[in-house]
């Protein structure tokens, strides 16, 4: 749960960062959230989550 919700955290800084550079529009963000909660909803979310947890372990495996 920790991991999704910095995920989530992290990509709605990204959002309004782009939205405040002009990179981003309004619409594009609505479109891109709707996107979201679809792929949530459809079967291939358990790949998606099994994707996304392994590169934040990559990540968070690399030493400085």
């Amino acid at each position: 749960m920790a991991v999704s919700v910095s995920a989530v955290v992290v990509l709605a800084i990204l959002t309004v960062v782009f939205m405040r550079s002009g990179g981003l529009k309004a619409g594009h963000a609505v479109v891109c959230t709707l996107l979201g909660f679809h792929l949530a909803s459809s079967s291939i979310a358990p790949t998606i989550r099994e994707a996304t947890t392994g590169v934040v372990r990559m990540i968070g495996g690399i030493n400085f």
